[in-house]
């Protein structure tokens, strides 16, 4: 059954060559009573211009749930020609409170209470505050896609009538990984990869502007890290799960308004 959506678009996954899907990006975001959404597969890259959304823009959209392999319960298929946005994305003024009136309405206390919340409904997508934030971790991984991902992804594009030709997106040769901790005593410490789309744009604008493999990693830590998870920022995690490990979650964005000057490790988060 197609449901009429309204999203807040809050975040977007880094785009993956997919086989069954041409390019896979997965977008997430809430809606108006701040319940979590994922559209999928959008590919973000062929979208007329009109409708490429920007974080925390709203969106009108047609959508068909998914069923079958997908079960998360969050899980939309959009119809790419319905897509319609709404006025500009919202402002961060006044501390990124109207943004917060939504993407905080649910947010959850810890990593550990929504895989509570994963166990009683299937929960996949969801918010958090981390207690604290030690690292970004960086390692080296493969430089391209799996072959049969690019050769699929070559042959549709090749055979398909597009309104832009591209090449499948560049694969980011390396992993960036957030380790943290919770608020929450059954916490133990948690190392999770960052999916942000933001990673992988910043990584090859570095890459673009000249800067070598190991500068542009500086620079993904630098921002992702030293300033967006800076002592003076109250940072939350948006986090999902992966639809081929559904028990696996990986931080898919960062919400990072300023903290308020009268906080400190015992006073609770300005939208607690």
């Amino acid at each position: 059954m197609t449901e009429h959506l309204k999203v807040l678009i809050t975040v977007k996954t880094y785009p993956i060559p997919s086989s069954k899907y041409d390019e896979l990006v997965c977008t997430a975001g809430v809606t108006e009573t701040g319940d979590f959404i994922r559209l999928y597969p959008i590919n973000f890259r062929d979208l007329p211009f009109s409708q490429q959304y920007r974080k925390y823009q709203w969106m009108e959209v047609e959508a068909t749930k998914h069923t079958g392999r997908d079960s998360r319960k969050e899980s939309y298929r959009p119809k790419f020609e319905t897509i319609r946005l709404i006025g500009e994305p919202i402002s961060p003024k006044n501390n990124w409170a109207e943004r917060a009136r939504y993407v905080l309405a649910k947010k959850s206390q810890s990593m550990e209470h929504l895989r509570d919340q994963q166990e009683q409904d299937r929960a996949s997508l969801g918010i958090f505050k981390p207690k604290y934030v030690d690292d970004l971790i960086v390692s080296s991984d493969d430089d391209k896609w799996k072959p049969a991902f690019e050769a699929a992804l070559r042959q549709q594009r090749l055979w398909e009538t597009r309104t832009v030709s591209q090449e499948p997106p560049r694969k980011v040769p390396f992993k960036f990984q957030y380790r943290f901790g919770c608020d929450d005593p059954r916490c133990n410490g948690h190392q999770m990869m960052i999916e942000d789309w933001e990673v992988g744009a910043l990584y090859w604008n570095c890459i673009n502007a000249g800067a070598t493999p190991d500068e542009a990693c500086a620079k993904v830590k630098q921002k992702f890290l030293g300033e967006l998870c800076a002592a003076d920022r109250d940072t939350h995690f948006y986090v999902g799960t992966i639809l081929a490990h559904p028990k696996s979650w990986v931080v898919i964005g960062v919400f990072w308004p300023k903290a308020m000057p009268q906080m400190s490790a015992a006073t609770p988060s300005l939208f607690d």
